[in-house]
């Protein structure tokens, strides 16, 4: 098979990866909760992937690095510290339900969407500026669109936040691991990922990067302050309530590590140079609409969407499974963008590349595409 849905979970993940999960089953107990071998192991592997994180994504201080069990964790603390009923606030017209479902489940939340055409950065700046005033809670901005792939201005949009004194969440879902993500540079209240995608991790870890202070989602042990009936009022223990998901952590630290050896520069640079190929050939074939820009690698990393006239995205995409080709079909957990850029009603056919696809299978897949699409 190959494998083209890394925008959902990257299933190629570096060898180590799996060896450092599957050693720390049969070596490592919980940190904090003992004072023997295996849960030493487990202490000092946890706090060297802090270490690998915080130095990866601009944090001074590993203990503002918080695991949680994906990226919709991570959003929901971050949300649910900085906004309340009644609240306004703005956010990009690229979301997903990690983070549009809190908002509305919070109930008389002011949502303010900046929307704007695709790979048109200054456009959707542009609504930013207008929307982003002083009686706005928070900004709350994916970096890239799980959909189209599109790069959003951060660096602009974080440096309005901070002009304007209006705390920033970053949903870096789909950047981090692939595009540089700096959160002491954006100055960001928050910054949430998975650890499953870009970072090579397995699945049921993610990062919170925290700036600001947080509240707990839940409450329960922590293995320090154990006399306290509250949680304790530091990170990270204040949000890592029950016991880590230590497997999940190991792995995670080794994919990191590949990461910081590559160069998320790198990767990003091989990811965005394929799928550029990828759309070059689709847009020749009838019939199949690509969601392709034309101002250079900033604006789109290794996400592409298409659509094929007459074929329902769903039926295709199956089409194409049983072809050998795992892609993805339909919203992609993001209605809001597909309602910004007109294709609610048809969703879209997905491909998404990561550093482990090559040319040959990019080659590959338009071929099959072209044959099925006739």
């Amino acid at each position: 098979m190959v494998y083209l849905d890394s925008a959902a979970t990257t299933m190629q993940k570096p060898r180590c990866v799996a060896q450092a999960a599957a050693r720390a089953m049969q070596t490592m107990a919980s940190p904090g909760r003992g004072s023997h071998r295996p849960a030493d192991l487990a202490a000092t592997t946890v706090f060297a992937c802090r270490e690998e994180a915080a130095r990866l994504f601009g944090l001074t201080d590993p203990e503002q690095v918080v695991f949680t069990c994906n990226a919709t964790h991570a959003l929901n603390i971050a949300i649910k510290s900085l906004v309340a009923p009644g609240d306004a606030v703005v956010i990009s017209g690229y979301e997903h339900n990690a983070v549009t479902r809190p908002l509305h489940a919070m109930g008389r939340v002011d949502i303010r969407v900046a929307d704007g055409p695709l790979f048109q950065p200054r456009k959707i700046l542009e609504r930013f500026e207008k929307l982003v005033t002083s009686d706005v809670a928070c900004v709350i901005c994916t970096h890239m669109s799980n959909v189209f792939g599109y790069i959003l201005p951060m660096d602009e949009i974080a440096e309005l936040c901070a002009c304007r004194g209006v705390p920033l969440i970053v949903d870096a879902s789909q950047s981090a691991g692939c595009v540089p993500v700096d959160a002491g540079k954006w100055r960001a209240a928050f910054v949430a990922m998975p650890g499953h995608k870009g970072l090579y991790g397995p699945q049921g870890t993610g990062l919170l990067l925290c700036s600001a202070p947080a509240k707990p989602l839940m409450e329960g042990g922590t293995g320090s302050a154990s006399a306290l009936q509250t949680m304790p009022d530091y990170l990270p223990d204040r949000l890592e309530a029950g016991t880590h998901n230590i497997p999940g952590i190991a792995g995670l630290l080794e994919g990191i590590r590949f990461v910081s050896r590559r160069g998320a520069e790198q990767i990003g640079y091989h990811e965005t140079t394929l799928s550029r190929r990828m759309a070059e050939e689709l847009s020749k074939i009838p019939g199949v609409r690509v969601y392709e820009q034309d101002l250079g690698d900033r604006c789109r990393g290794g996400v592409l969407s298409f659509c094929v006239d007459g074929k329902d995205c769903e039926e295709f995409g199956q089409q194409l499974g049983k072809m050998g080709f795992a892609v993805r079909s339909g919203l992609h957990c993001a209605p809001l963008a597909h309602g910004t850029v007109g294709t609610l009603d048809t969703g879209t056919i997905r491909a998404s590349i990561s550093a482990f696809n090559t040319a040959d299978e990019v080659a590959r897949f338009v071929r099959a595409v072209a044959l099925a699409s006739k």
